[in-house]
C-alpha cells in the first residue's frame, strides 16, 4: 500500500473532523439525534475505504468503496439539515460541505476508472 493514499488520508481527516463536531454539538448544542446520525455515516466514510483497501478481490473492492460514496452522501445530508436548523453555522457547515463534495469526486472518479477497465 501506498503511503500517500489521497483518499485514505482525506477520509481519516474528515473523520476527525466529523468526531470534533459530534463531541461540539453535544457538549455546547445539546444535540444528540442528527449529530449521532452524522457520526455514524462521516465516520463510516473511512472506515468503508480502509476495508476496500484490503479488499480480497477488484469486485469486494468496489462494492466497499460504493458503501463509502453512499456514506458521504448520507453525511453531506445530515450535515446541509444541522445548517438549516441552526446546530451548525453557515461557516462551519460550508467548510465540511467541501471537504464531503472533494472525498465524493475523488470515490466516484475510483469508482469511475474501476468501471471502465
Amino acid at each position: 500500500m501506498k503511503k500517500d493514499n489521497v483518499i485514505q488520508i482525506k477520509s481519516y481527516a474528515f473523520a476527525v473532523r466529523i468526531v470534533m463536531v459530534y463531541k461540539y454539538l453535544c457538549e455546547n448544542k445539546k444535540e444528540f439525534t442528527l449529530s449521532k446520525q452524522l457520526l455514524r455515516s462521516g465516520t463510516s466514510i473511512g472506515a468503508n475505504i480502509e476495508e476496500a483497501i484490503g479488499g480480497q478481490s477488484k469486485k469486494d473492492f468496489y462494492a466497499k468503496l460504493t458503501i463509502s460514496y453512499k456514506e458521504a452522501r448520507e453525511s453531506k445530508y445530515w450535515i446541509r439539515l444541522l445548517k438549516d436548523t441552526e446546530y451548525l453555522s453557515k461557516d462551519e457547515a460550508e467548510s465540511l460541505l467541501h471537504d464531503i463534495e472533494e472525498l465524493l469526486k475523488i470515490i466516484g472518479s475510483i469508482q469511475k476508472s474501476i468501471k471502465n477497465k
